[in-house]
């Protein structure tokens, strides 16, 4: 039976209980973490992909402040809740913690994950938690996105043709 969605929206303390669990149960835990805005096709796509190398999905969601400080006064156009709970519904993710800071450094070496993603945009290089991941002998991985879906993209579109009906 899947976990109902709010349940899956956990405190650290409450993913580090689970995180144990996985671990006594031998499965691989896959973290990826981001702002999630405008959860689109993009986004799917991609956290199915981070599911598929391991048994669990933690995906780790800036929180409001921190999505304003790295994109800006006018966004999140979605309020943290909302958008964990929206990621939580999906039945390939396994839990959602919202973080503050502008990196999930701190949350990454809490949670110890045994596969690292993020997307092409990325190399192994600039993701944020690599060397600590491939230290503790697990692996980083970039993933393949969908090409024309990102956040920015679309509220770009949705500006531009607000204006074109506007006039």
């Amino acid at each position: 039976m899947n976990m109902p969605t709010h349940q899956k929206i956990m405190s650290l303390p409450q993913l580090q209980t689970q995180r144990k669990t996985w671990k006594e149960r031998q499965e691989l835990v896959v973290f990826t973490n981001g702002c999630f805005d405008l959860v689109h096709l993009g986004h799917v796509d991609y956290l199915e992909k981070a599911r598929n190398k391991g048994d669990r999905l933690v995906v780790g969601v800036n929180t409001d402040t921190s999505v304003s400080r790295l994109k800006g006064l006018e966004r999140p156009v979605q309020d943290e809740y909302a958008r964990a709970r929206i990621l939580a519904a999906f039945e390939f993710v396994d839990a959602v913690i919202l973080f503050e800071e502008d990196t999930p450094l701190s949350l990454i070496q809490a949670v110890q994950p045994d596969i690292l993603t993020k997307g092409s945009d990325y190399t192994v290089e600039t993701i944020v938690g690599a060397d600590f991941v491939l230290k503790g002998g697990g692996k980083v991985e970039t993933l393949d996105l969908v090409e024309g879906y990102s956040t920015s993209q679309i509220i770009e579109r949705v500006k531009k043709s607000e204006g074109l009906t506007k006039a």
